[in-house]
């Protein structure tokens, strides 16, 4: 709706100051002419925006202008309750906060729909962690987010998975990520990615961390997760495999028998598979058991066989 777009238009300057057509286009998901025309509509309407021409230019709202919005859509109100999520908020040390708001948020909505928003919250339940993942807690999660709300550096002994083990490194704070119930820390220099739960002992340093200009947290985000994924699957392995053996197939190896199978005469079907490892490999193909065959590569084929017959020789020993 026109109207619902005007409002967002409105509130990505107020929050975000000076924007051009073209970032205001990207934001809204419109063109940039349907831009000049809410801009004119708006100027109808009276509301003090005006735009800079210019390398440096953009639209913005005269200094002091704040648009107060008393309604809500029901879709708008439900996303705002929906999209919090309370444990995050306690882990961040934020939980009294984030209780704080959404009753704010709930005495300003009208009767109708704050029955509406209490029903939906009792239907819905976020539950981030998976189902195997250890609740081992994040002893200096509190800390860590406090320096990256203050811009604060961080000395910390940090745990990697290679040697040396234990290392010490001064860490300037980007931002922090919630993937899949784990915490991550985007710092400088670099940036690197930090698991919070393998901080050991952290000092914080009230030297100022600066963020580089153009850094986007969620960009970079989207590029470390494409690379970790490429890091990951390194190799590939041939195999053949029963419809019960593809049917308990998951993640990238799931989509890759869906996406290059190929039926054979005996009911088996023949498809390529993203390996991590030899080992990882090995340990993954053995829990499938009969139900799959390894063609390639021939060392993968050749370990497997290894194991199948120690496991044969042990099994028939009286």
């Amino acid at each position: 709706m026109k109207s619902s777009r005007l409002i967002s238009l409105l509130l990505l300057l107020q929050t975000r100051g000076r924007m051009t057509a073209a970032q205001l286009a990207e934001q809204l998901e419109v063109s940039v002419r349907t831009v000049y025309r809410d801009i004119e509509s708006l100027h109808a309407a009276g509301v003090p925006l005006y735009g800079d021409a210019g390398h440096s230019g953009g639209y913005r709202l005269l200094a002091g202008h704040r648009t107060r919005l008393t309604d809500l859509y029901a879709g708008e109100a439900e996303a705002l309750f929906l999209a919090g999520v309370p444990g995050a908020a306690d882990e961040l040390g934020l939980g009294s906060h984030f209780v704080d708001a959404q009753l704010k948020l709930r005495a300003a909505l009208p009767a109708p729909l704050r029955e509406h928003v209490d029903r939906l919250r009792t239907r819905f339940h976020i539950d981030a962690p998976s189902w195997y993942a250890e609740d081992t807690g994040t002893p200096f999660l509190t800390e860590v987010a406090d320096a990256v709300r203050r811009g604060r550096v961080l000395r910390v002994r940090y745990r990697r998975w290679k040697e040396p083990t234990d290392v010490d490194r001064r860490l300037e704070p980007y931002g922090l990520v919630l993937k899949a119930g784990r915490w991550y820390l985007v710092a400088g220099p670099g940036p690197r990615t930090y698991r919070v739960d393998q901080i050991l002992e952290l000092v914080l340093d009230e030297a100022e961390s600066v963020i580089p200009e153009g850094f986007e947290l969620a960009a970079y985000w989207r590029e470390y997760q494409a690379g970790f994924r490429e890091r990951l699957h390194q190799g590939e392995a041939v195999v053949r495999l029963t419809a019960e053996g593809g049917g308990r197939l998951t993640g990238p190896a799931a989509r890759a028998w869906a996406e290059t199978r190929t039926p054979e005469p005996d009911g088996w079907t023949r498809a390529t598979l993203p390996i991590e490892s030899l080992a990882h490999a090995h340990d993954t193909f053995l829990a499938l058991g009969a139900d799959v065959e390894v063609l390639e590569p021939a060392e993968l084929r050749a370990r497997l066989t290894a194991t199948v017959t120690a496991l044969a020789a042990r099994y028939a020993a009286p």
